[in-house]
């Protein structure tokens, strides 16, 4: 997953769709709604508007509708959809900076998801990867509803699928190291 730098200032004075392009770096209008982006998405069956909808409503100005999406929040920003667009329009890009224009205004379809995105980051920072299992029973622990998906776990054990135990790498210092950057960029620094 290509990670981009979101810290540049973004104009919030400006329309809404134009500061997505500012964060995203791209620009929407270059769609032509071809499809191509919908059809090999691995997940637009879970979505509202699919890839190339978002595009579209984000070119006839329903920012709105763009925003409140739950296909932002699905995105698995796996690039099939970049690479299959013939012009060239990084779509995971532009659905991270919805993501970030809507996480801004207060608009996240499930209300649990900062807990989750905490989570899974210290479980990154502590074991160099993520640990599905730790991760599973900290987030339905601490979001109240502790007996989750519960029917789910004896079939992911046997098909080795989820563990008890974490998985280390091989040099968690390091890992350590980019969270400090990280943080430290956060605060203003310089990493």
């Amino acid at each position: 997953m290509e990670v981009f730098d979101i810290s540049n200032q973004v104009n919030n004075s400006a329309p809404i769709k134009e500061q997505v392009e500012e964060l995203s770096g791209e620009k929407v209008k270059k769609c032509y709604q071809c499809g191509k982006c919908t059809a090999g998405c691995p997940v637009a069956f879970a979505m509202d508007n699919p890839p190339r909808q978002i595009l579209r409503l984000l070119q006839v100005g329903l920012i709105k509708e763009a925003l409140e999406s739950n296909s932002v929040w699905i995105c698995a920003s796996c690039q099939t959809c970049y690479a299959r667009c013939p012009r060239g329009v990084n779509i995971p890009r532009v659905m991270e900076a919805v993501r970030i224009m809507a996480k801004n205004k207060g608009i996240m379809p499930e209300k649990n998801i900062k807990l989750f995105e905490d989570l899974f980051l210290k479980s990154v920072e502590n074991n160099g990867r993520v640990h599905e299992m730790g991760l599973i029973v900290m987030y339905n622990l601490m979001s109240m509803q502790p007996f989750k998906d519960v029917t789910l776990a004896p079939k992911l054990f046997l098909d080795g699928k989820i563990s008890p135990f974490p998985h280390k790498v091989k040099n968690p210092s390091e890992i350590k190291k980019l969270f400090e950057r990280v943080r430290e960029k956060e605060k203003g620094g310089h990493a």
